[in-house]
């Protein structure tokens, strides 16, 4: 049960709304993982905990050799405060654990982001928003070039607005595994026209979608209002300056290496958490450079770098990133895992990403970027449906 099912359900019970949150901490049961912990200090949380009043269960589970245990801990939010404010003066190093104890806690109770455009607000959380995905490239591995003419580009865009699309992501360099990239005049050359175009025609934000500084500065100038960056920050130093000057949301994309070698030795010792910290320190080095925390979103980067079994695992485990505290957007649309599970061409998948799509949603997606919008829109809606009922009482 999540913190708004519990909510829910006591407020149907009767309980007064002055104390329907506490309670609800106390039906909600957490399990954190903390990973690289020193054992001397795993040992002495082991002791605290025995002299609560409420039971945590903190287990350590590495080799013997090793002085880093992995801690598992359970319990209600109020009692992980608990354990938070008993430890928290005994050294520098459980200060800080205490502080990333309450950081979580707070984190996975939001259920809603509120996030400003430029002309338009971003409301996540009361229903999954669309973003339809623009390809002005000759190699895209979904449209394989229908859309490098500006004019059919910007129908598209278009049609995805009549579609019901909340967000449009124009992008003109390929990012396929393999794929190679271009220089930013060429990138710029495909997309600057097609944004132009479409912001003159509609008010729905577009995105743009690319990894280099000069190319997003040029497509904000251009009328874009916000930026989605496969590199998370890492592939140009000046991209989060850029981002904060324009003061424009942008996504952070989890990616191994680069599109061109991110399938080749493909190996993870922990997937979420990998991604996780790397998805933690993408926000931290866009907060340093002045880019504002709540302009954020996250996407663990479905294919980027992933087997099969990690995309499936990534969708299955999506509700763990909510510790972040950050959106979450995922795209799954016509990617080549949907492809090898189903042993089908990219104009075959439609059946395949919509499945991972109401997956997706059912595990804490805000976002889902798609090629197909129509479809998107209905899996969402249905989906989002099931997601908020409560059940009847007659």
């Amino acid at each position: 049960m999540t913190l708004s099912d519990a909510v829910l359900e006591l407020e149907k019970i009767g309980f007064p709304p002055s104390r329907v949150e506490q309670m609800a901490n106390e039906t909600m049961w957490l399990h954190l993982k903390v990973e690289g912990m020193d054992r001397d200090l795993v040992q002495f949380l082991q002791k605290k905990v025995r002299v609560l009043p409420t039971r945590l269960m903190i287990q350590p589970t590495s080799a013997d050799d090793s002085r880093e245990d992995t801690l598992l801990l359970s319990g209600t939010p109020s009692q992980i405060e608990e354990l938070a404010s008993m430890v928290e003066n005994e050294s520098l190093e459980l200060h800080e654990f205490s502080k990333g104890l309450r950081s979580t806690l707070s984190n996975v109770k939001k259920t809603r982001f509120t996030i400003p455009c430029r002309t338009t607000t971003l409301e996540l959380g009361s229903r999954t928003l669309i973003m339809g995905a623009v390809n002005v490239t000759p190699d895209s591995f979904s449209d394989g070039g229908a859309f490098l003419q500006p004019e059919k580009a910007v129908g598209r865009a278009l049609e995805m607005v009549e579609e019901g699309a909340d967000v449009i992501d124009i992008g003109g360099e390929s990012t396929r595994p393999g794929s190679k990239s271009v220089d930013a005049e060429e990138e710029m050359k495909r997309i600057i026209p097609v944004i132009k175009a479409v912001v003159a025609q509609t008010c729905v934000p577009v995105s743009v979608d690319t990894k280099k500084g000069r190319v997003a500065r040029e497509g904000l100038d251009a009328g874009a209002q916000m930026i989605n960056d496969i590199s998370a920050l890492r592939s140009d130093p000046k991209m989060a300056e850029i981002v904060a000057s324009h003061d424009v949301p942008i996504v952070l994309m989890h990616m191994r290496g680069t599109p061109e070698t991110m399938q080749q030795e493909i190996h993870y010792g922990s997937l979420i958490g990998e991604i996780s910290q790397y998805l933690r320190e993408s926000i931290d080095l866009a907060s340093s450079a002045g880019v504002d925390p709540e302009k954020t979103i996250i996407d663990p980067g479905i294919g980027f770098g992933k087997t099969i079994d990690h995309n499936l695992a990534i969708i299955k485990h999506l509700s763990q990133f909510r510790f972040l505290g950050r959106p979450i957007l995922i795209g799954t649309s016509r990617k080549s895992f949907i492809g090898k599970i189903l042993n089908l061409d990219v104009d075959r998948r439609e059946e395949g990403t919509m499945a991972t799509l109401a997956a997706s949603i059912l595990n804490g997606a805000h976002i889902l970027r798609v090629h197909n919008v129509r479809n998107a829109v209905q899996v969402a809606r249905i989906t989002d449906a099931i997601k908020g009922v409560s059940v009847p009482e007659a």
